[in-house]
Order: C-alpha cells, then structure tokens, then sequence
C-alpha cells in the first residue's frame, strides 16, 4: 500500500495504465470505462440533514436527506479501508476568483481519477487556512450495502456542509466528483450575492463576454468553444459583481458523433493529458470511435483548460454582454431564437425547458424526452429556485444584459414525426449575430401564444425557419405541438411562487 501526495500528471498516467485502469488511444488520451454507471446516479445522492442544511436546502427527489450518524459511520469505514489501499492525495480548489475560492483535499482510490480532479479543479496559487479546506473522499471499489449503511444501492454519494466533506463510495463515472464541488458551490455562494450557473462562458476580441446556459447536450461546450473568441469555461461558473469567473481549470465534453470538422478546438484539445471516458476504441489502431455509443451516448473527454489556444487565461471575464438560453425543443415549435424581457428570462430559467440528449444520469436510457430542469441544471441545485432566479434578476437589472432564448433542438416538425434538429452552422450564425449585436438592431414580431419576440431577418439564416411555424408543412400539426407544449409549461411552473409579472411573461 503506498500513499502518492500531490503525484505529478505524467506519473498519475503511468500508474493508471501500469495498473491496467485504462489505455493510451492513438490521439494520446488515456482511454477508460466506468462499467454499469456511465452518467451520473441522483438516486444516490444525500445531503446531510442538520442545523445548517434543515431549513436551507430544498428536500425532495433530488436534495435527498441522510442523518449525520450514517454520514460519520459510512465516512469512518470509507476511510478504514483505503488505509488498506494505495491512494493518492492533492491539494486543489475550486473557483478561479481567490475572494470566494474554496480549497479542496482530493483523496481518490483510482490514478486515473485523481489525474482528473487535476482538470476538474484548479491548481491554487498558495493554499488557504485549513479549517476553511473541504475533503473530497473517492473509493470507487468500495461498495456500500443499503441495509448497512441506510443508502439505496451498492453505491453513494453523501454531501456534509457541516463539516466540509464529500464521501463517494463505489462510483467510477467521475463526473460525479465535479458535479458534487459544484453542488457546494452552489450552496455557498448565493449568500455572498453571487449567481452560480450552470453555463459556458467565452470572451470576444472586443472584451464582451457571453454566456451559454443549458444542459447537457444543448450545445454549451460546442458553441463556446469557437475559434473566433476566448473560452473561459464550458460548465460552471459564478456571477458576481467583479464579473464572471470559472469553478473549474477544465473541460469535460460530450464526444458522441465528435468530427474535427464541427468542433476542431474540442477535436484538438483531446491528446496527450486527456482522458476518455467510454470511448470506444479501434481494437487494431485504438484510435478513439465517436460514433460509437454502444458503450453509452454519454461519452466524455476531460482535459486542461491549456489544451484550448484561445483561452482566457486569467479564466474569468467582465460582467456579461449576452446570456443565450440553450433549449433542445423536441416538439419544433420554438423559434430558432427570440429576445426575453428580464421577467421571460426569469420564466425560462425557472422552467429550465429542453431535452434529455444521451442522458448523464443513469437510468435515462439512449433515447431522447422532454424535461424542465430549473436553473438548466436542477440537480446540481441545493437551495430552493427561487433564491437562484432572484439573483439572476438582480444582476439583470445592473447590467442590463440581453437575454436570448436559442433553440438547437428541432424544426420543420418534432423529434420523430419529420422534423429536422438545426445544424450546428446554423446556430452559430445565429449566436454570431447575437454577439456581434446585429440582432439589437433587427425588426422583430411577436409569436403569439408564447409571447416571444422574433427576428423577421438574419444574415445567412433562411427566413422560414425564423419563425417556427412558417417552417411546418401542416399548420394543424404544428398547433397541435404548440399547445401540448404550452400545457407542459403551464403545468410545470404551478410549482412555483413568482411575481405576476414573472408568471404572465410564460405562454398561454
């Protein structure tokens, strides 16, 4: 048994493959699998319930409540038996702003998992005081049992606020590790006047910086990831009023389907250092098969944010210039993007509309289905959605930001009934124009029912397909689409407690 402390990157990748945790692909990335679980398991997920969290987290489905005393045995035997392991240990944080970072200890059973925390989080400068110092506890062989340890399979993942402490038992899919920092993050931040986010963020030649929100798959890593601006970051980040600032030192992109031709910087950013996450590979070149997803459409590549040329490198930007709203309509009724007022902004991220893309939660299956996420990332959101739409309101009215609603999903018809998903050039002239302004000087029209605003024109954009029900073949079909969705919004914004202003922005 050997303790590795702070383990260089080259020597974490050595001992990954010496150990046979994974292989090295022909692109040079370290290649591996995460077996049954290949997207995250909410079902698995605990916060500990106590005086700090009792009357401060939103409980339900998602926010799932486990007693200190299973938290203090689970942690104590998870701890009893990496003792009997080799393990590795680093000294990381999280978020690139010094005034709200939080240091990490990251302790993992597996090489190849430690060598990702090191693209996760960042690297600190200097480390802070200890008693500020979250653990982060990762034994992926280690494997609960619900009746011992009050948990509902043979693995967990136990957040404790109280004592700064993350405990993942028997877990491989390492985006777990990611998302449960960014859980805390998002607990932690909000009281300081900060809005975590569940975005992507890049910055022009101008200085303008704009931010994509949207879940996985709506195209947050792809459209930020453009050669023409400097990407800050494609997943979480924080804003405040010094600006915007990045949670991670990393990417972690989708690569189903992924083609230099489409997405070069991702295509270019996966090589020596990268990891691939159930990627198959060629059996006689290991070259690395995209379009396979006979493992899972889940499939991932982490790595450094030095990987991207164009970058910034102080990973943090201005206050924003535009937000864009990435939504994947299954049914083909929303326009391929319209401008909110800060009462429909709120409306939309309250709703968090889209689609499920290969999921990243276990048990969603490869298909494709409609859901609302609020926050574009509801389960990565501890406190109740109304403190995370206020502050996003706040920050609206002193930066007068545009916001923009872009769907990526379908037109011409729905999801499996003829309808067309719009191709990724077409949403980049789209987002082009919205960054470079021209939509601040376009005429506009009303779609009535949803209430949204439309461009009559963009350069490069067919017509038609501006607004969506110009781009139906049969009328009938299209309002039959439009009003299922409508009812679809309407049922699921009872759930909230919001100004009339907020609520009548929604469509009728």
């Amino acid at each position: 048994m050997t303790v590795y402390h702070n383990p260089l990157e080259k020597e974490l990748l050595n001992i990954a493959l010496t150990r046979g945790e994974g292989k090295l692909a022909k692109n040079g990335a370290l290649s591996v699998t995460t077996g049954l679980r290949t997207g995250r398991s909410p079902q698995d997920r605990f916060i500990v319930k106590d005086e700090v969290t009792i009357n401060a987290v939103d409980w339900g489905a998602i926010n799932q409540p486990i007693s200190t005393e299973c938290f203090e045995k689970l942690w104590q035997r998870t701890k009893d038996y990496l003792k009997t392991q080799t393990h590795f240990i680093s000294h990381l944080a999280v978020g690139s702003d010094e005034t709200y970072q939080i240091p990490v200890t990251v302790i993992t059973e597996l090489a190849w998992h430690q060598l990702f925390s090191y693209h996760a989080f960042i690297i600190p400068h200097q480390l802070k005081d200890p008693a500020e110092t979250w653990t982060l506890l990762n034994a992926a062989q280690f494997k609960t049992d619900p009746e011992r340890d009050g948990v509902k399979s043979d693995a967990a993942l136990m957040i404790d606020f109280k004592k700064r402490r993350i405990l993942l038992c028997g877990l491989h899919y390492a985006g777990e590790m990611k998302k449960a920092m960014f859980a805390v993050m998002n607990f932690l931040l909000p009281p300081q006047c900060i809005l975590p986010m569940h975005c992507a963020a890049n910055v022009g030649h101008d200085g303008n910086t704009a931010l994509f929100f949207g879940l996985s798959g709506t195209g947050k890593t792809t459209l930020s990831a453009d050669p023409n601006r400097y990407l800050i970051g494609d997943d979480e980040h924080g804003w405040g009023e010094n600006g915007v600032f990045n949670f991670e030192g990393g990417c972690y992109a989708k690569c189903i389907n992924l083609s230099a031709e489409r997405e070069p910087l991702i295509w270019q950013a996966i090589r020596d250092g990268a990891i691939m996450e159930n990627v198959v590979l060629d059996s006689a070149t290991l070259a690395p098969c995209y379009d396979d997803d006979s493992l899972t459409q889940n499939t991932r590549a982490a790595y450094p944010l030095k990987h991207i040329k164009q970058r910034m490198k102080q990973n943090r930007g201005e206050q924003p210039k535009a937000i864009i709203f990435l939504t994947c309509d299954l049914h083909g009724v929303l326009p391929p993007v319209a401008k909110l007022s800060k009462e429909q902004a709120a409306y939309y991220f309250l709703s968090g509309y889209t689609a499920l893309v290969g999921s990243t939660e276990v048990g969603q299956g490869s298909g494709i289905k409609q859901t609302f996420s609020t926050c574009f990332g509801a389960p990565f959101f501890p406190r109740s959605p109304d403190v995370y739409a206020n502050l996003l309101l706040h920050h609206l009215e002193k930066t007068n930001c545009p916001v923009y609603l872009v769907n990526t999903g379908w037109t011409g018809g729905a999801y499996g009934e003829g309808g067309k998903r719009f191709d990724i050039p077409v949403t980049r002239t789209i987002v082009n124009a919205i960054l470079n302004q021209e939509l601040e000087k376009a005429v506009y029209e009303v779609m009535p029912n949803f209430k949204l605003v439309i461009p009559t024109a963009i350069k490069g954009i067919d017509k038609k397909l501006l607004n969506p029900k110009n781009a139906w073949q049969n009328i009938e079909d299209y309002n039959r689409h439009e009003r299922e969705l409508i009812e679809a919004f309407t049922a699921n914004f009872k759930k909230f407690k919001v100004s009339s202003e907020i609520m009548m922005a929604g469509p009728v």
